[in-house]
């Protein structure tokens, strides 16, 4: 399956400002039957006051360890949060259009894409401060988990939620070569189809000696699925 990707505050460069930016996503369930996956495509947000879609045409090539394209730059934060064009009763419309697709498969057998009809789904943005909270997993037998594939942290609790950190000590085959790490919902929250929270997280593994922390963090990106 395809579907949108919503980041309301993607920022471009370190002190640039937030910008609302959309990107396209597909399952790597999906990949994974195929090779590549070259798709054209439009993103946009809607303009209540025109009536019309306003956006940008993109393109990106699609495997498994590439599944959602670079982000692309709608419009400033503050500027949406400001327009009665855009943000119509605290919501907004975004949408993408298919152009054009292209599938690989490794067997070279002809994939058929099959064209279903616009979806159009409701972002609701609220000004809403965000609640932070941390959490550090200590582990004491970690040169015993290299033969583990996969190995789960004890559930823990933030902004009413619960959660809990997933980790590869080998990589994942998304990274084979390297540790990966990923914050996860618990698998007891059960959230309605349409939910979404609005998340930054920074993952960290200390340096216990020199204080040199290996850190990565996201920027906000809009929660879906139970996965961020």
């Amino acid at each position: 399956g395809v579907f949108l990707r919503v980041t309301p505050k993607h920022k471009q460069g370190v002190m640039g400002n937030p910008y609302v930016a959309l990107s396209l996503e597909i399952y790597h369930t999906w990949l994974e039957q195929v090779h590549t996956v070259h798709a054209v495509f439009e993103l946009s947000i809607f303009n209540h006051s025109k009536g019309v879609y306003c956006g940008c045409k993109a393109s990106y090539n699609f495997d498994v360890k590439n599944t959602y394209s670079k982000p692309h730059c709608l419009i400033p934060l503050q500027e949406l949060l400001k327009s009665s064009a855009f943000l119509v009763d605290d919501s907004c419309v975004f949408g993408v259009e298919i152009l054009k697709i292209d599938v690989s498969s490794p067997e070279k057998k002809d994939v058929v894409v099959q064209k279903k009809a616009t979806t159009v789904q409701n972002l609701f943005i609220q000004k809403k401060g965000f609640i932070k909270g941390t959490y550090t997993w200590t582990m004491d037998n970690f040169l015993e988990l290299d033969l583990k594939h996969f190995v789960r942290s004890p559930t823990f609790e933030v902004g009413g939620l619960k959660w809990y950190i997933r980790m590869y000590p080998r990589g994942d085959k998304y990274s084979n070569d390297c540790l990966s790490l990923y914050l996860s919902l618990d698998d007891s929250v059960e959230l309605p189809l349409e939910y979404g929270k609005v998340v930054e997280l920074t993952l960290s593994i200390l340096d216990q000696k020199n204080v040199k922390h290996r850190t990565a963090t996201s920027g906000s990106a809009l929660l879906r699925n139970g996965i961020v």
